[in-house]
């Protein structure tokens, strides 16, 4: 057999971790490596918050699963702090952050379904170099063909527009239209922040035409950006929102989040899931809300963030011929390079023990627990120091 038994669809490399240790990862030979990833944006309370465990554990011990047939006081508690806590009237439970844009894209288009709605409006107007996920409608809302191959014909209902051009979005809109769905700050797309005015402007346009305004929040949400969710950085409230990867601090799960108007599609029937919404996961949530939807958890990380950026513009200054900028909020930061940025990102991991992601327009993402501090700040810049001075450019063949 040439197969693996674990199906080849991702290019994994030599790191093979086995424990973490709060802001480290320790690989089964005992490397130590610096996490400044975080398992892409989840795991915002490290690797070893006592508070997260034991919630999990407790609960564990008590009951992992039941059907949504029944009634979910574990449900019902952590929807109420979503709701209490955010611009939502009602909140859907997923496993993933691509189950939750699923959902967001059904519940948009339901909207229009209604009796007194108009059933025209089915196509929702997405943006360039978006990632919404890996399902077939989530690859279809990108417009990125490296996603698209090989799972063609994709679905129909999705139309392209530049992110961060209003007039491009808006010239798009027509009879068919349900609304937008778009990542207020793009994760995969290399970092990059929606302007004010593109984010009002849509806010806007859904207005006027009675659209879905639906924000891709599973990266940038949860105090990642200093503010619980990223929207409240515009003062602009969507329709419906999909949340996941920090939510669970490392255990899967997302959740869709609606106003009572978005949901009205969405009534006995018309969308399920076996394992959303199960205890285990209610209690992960849980733990997570109750660490970081405070004022001064989301101020540390604001002033955390402002530290941290603050040394990277500095930084890069010593290294012209790599870096070119820095953007971001919070601890969700991007240096975009002048360089690929993904050698730079297998430099810094195989030879400095330092966990980054390589993100789109050639971004190196630096995503650290939202936990991290000073200390960890320090052997960050220790090991992205050491790195820059020891790499060099791949010459093209």
């Amino acid at each position: 057999m040439s197969i693996s038994p674990l199906m080849p669809v991702y290019p994994r490399c030599g790191v093979r971790p086995v424990r973490g240790e709060h802001c480290h990862l320790i690989d089964e030979d005992g490397t130590r490596y610096l996490d400044f990833a975080s398992g892409i944006a989840v795991n915002l309370l490290g690797h070893s918050h006592a508070g997260l465990i034991g919630a999990i554990q407790r609960q564990a011990e008590t009951l992992m699963h039941v059907s949504n047939l029944y009634g979910s006081p574990q449900g019902e508690e952590l929807a109420a702090k979503l709701v209490e806590k955010t611009f939502a009237d009602t909140v859907f439970f997923t496993n993933s952050g691509a189950e939750a844009v699923e959902c967001a894209i059904k519940a948009a288009r339901a909207y229009h379904q209604h009796e007194d709605g108009n059933p025209e409006r089915t196509e929702l107007i997405t943006f360039t170099n978006a990632f919404h996920g890996r399902t077939m409608a989530t690859i279809s809302a990108s417009n990125q063909e490296k996603m698209h191959k090989g799972f063609k014909p994709l679905l129909a209902g999705f139309q392209y527009a530049e992110f961060d051009n209003l007039e491009a979005a808006k010239a798009l809109v027509g009879p068919k239209t349900a609304g937008f769905l778009v990542e207020p700050i793009q994760g995969e797309g290399g970092i990059r922040p929606a302007s004010q005015a593109f984010i009002s402007g849509l806010r806007a346009l859904c207005d006027e035409h009675d659209l879905m305004l639906a924000f891709d929040e599973v990266q940038c949400g949860v105090a990642r950006t200093g503010k619980l969710y990223a929207y409240e950085h515009y003062g602009v409230a969507p329709d419906i929102m999909a949340t996941a990867k920090g939510i669970g601090g490392g255990f899967p799960f997302g959740a869709c989040l609606a106003t009572e108007k978005a949901a009205r599609g969405m009534g006995f029937g018309t969308h399920g899931s076996t394992y959303g919404g199960n205890p285990l996961a209610m209690a992960a949530g849980m733990a997570v809300m109750d660490a970081v939807a405070n004022d001064e958890f989301l101020a540390e990380v604001t002033a955390k963030g402002e530290r941290l950026r603050a040394r990277l513009e500095q930084f890069i200054g010593n290294y012209p011929e790599l870096f070119e900028l820095v953007r971001g909020k919070g601890l969700m930061l991007g240096l975009k390079m002048k360089v690929e940025s993904r050698p730079f990102f297998v430099h810094l991991r195989d030879n400095h023990q330092l966990l980054t992601v390589a993100a789109g327009d050639n971004t190196l993402r630096v995503l650290p627990p939202l936990v991290a501090d000073d200390a960890e700040f320090d052997e960050f810049f220790d090991k992205l120091s050491a790195g820059a001075a020891s790499y060099t450019v791949p010459q093209a063949a």
